[in-house]
């Protein structure tokens, strides 16, 4: 298979990724630029290998659940969910609101987990599909105040500084405001988005590292956002304090977690005879 034909199946993925009644097959062509017979093939083998369904009354493609099952799977292996759960579940019990983890992955950031502390009243509760916009987001600016000033800009122009994008009415649309705010991040030790990633909606978040050390590899970030209406100055001194405390937290965890994985447990048991 050449790089071209992958970089059209992959295309052929995201397309159906949003599209939740499925697409038919001219408006799937048209969207990957490929004739319709070509297409065809690929959705051919993608329906054989189980990645993509086809409902018979519409005829139309969609998505299987075969991404979701293999990306949950690779998460179990890394164990993921079992160090930063509980984690979650105690910021999102501590401040009432919606918490997330984001990990850095190819130069990028993915949600990974998430729990909600809000059990009445207004709820932020967005999809986790969502990608982040970096320079528009909490977590994103969280991640970008670690990287120098060049290699944030880099990463934020890449990923839609400067063009239309998915975002609230406070979102920043040039380098300089985005220096800015990275810049009263470090200062203030945490990243803050007021209806900047959506409208409504305030967000704080911070990085965290392979381990507590100062020098340890930026891993990914936990966030805390909830509704405008709640998220006064005031209470945003509270969070940053959970948030700051989870952060310690996950760091601490997540250095253990490393440790267990380059030293596994040898057991003490004697070896049984051959005789026994």
């Amino acid at each position: 298979m050449t790089v071209n034909a992958v970089d059209r199946c992959l295309a052929l993925l995201e397309a159906l990724a949003d599209a939740a009644e499925g697409l038919p097959l001219g408006v799937l062509a048209e969207r990957i630029a490929m004739p319709k017979s070509a297409t065809h093939r690929l959705l051919a083998t993608l329906l054989a290998r189980g990645w993509v369904t086809q409902d018979p009354a519409s005829q139309n493609y969609g998505l299987s659940l075969r991404l979701p099952e293999i990306a949950f799977r690779n998460l179990d292996r890394r164990h993921l969910p079992d160090v930063a759960q509980t984690v979650l579940d105690r910021l999102a019990a501590a401040t009432g609101e919606y918490c997330r983890l984001a990990l850095v992955e190819n130069g990028d950031l993915v949600w990974v987990a998430r729990a909600q502390g809000a059990t009445q009243g207004l709820r932020y509760d967005p999809a986790m599909g969502r990608e982040i916009v970096l320079h528009a987001t909490a977590t994103g600016k969280a991640w970008l105040a670690t990287l120098s000033d060049d290699d944030a800009l880099r990463v934020a122009l890449a990923r839609g500084l400067g063009r239309a994008v998915a975002a609230g009415p406070n979102a920043v649309t040039t380098a300089e405001d985005l220096l800015r705010h990275l810049k009263e991040g470090r200062r203030q030790g945490y990243a803050l988005a007021i209806e900047e990633g959506e409208l409504g909606a305030v967000a704080l978040a911070m990085a965290f590292r392979a381990a507590p050390d100062a020098d340890a590899p930026v891993v990914g970030t936990l966030s805390v956002a909830g509704p405008l209406l709640r998220m006064g100055e005031a209470r945003r001194a509270e969070i940053r304090a959970a948030l700051a405390a989870a952060v310690a937290e996950m760091e601490a965890l997540w250095a253990l977690r490393r440790r267990q994985m380059n030293n596994p447990v040898v057991s003490t048991k004697p070896a049984m005879r051959a005789a026994e």
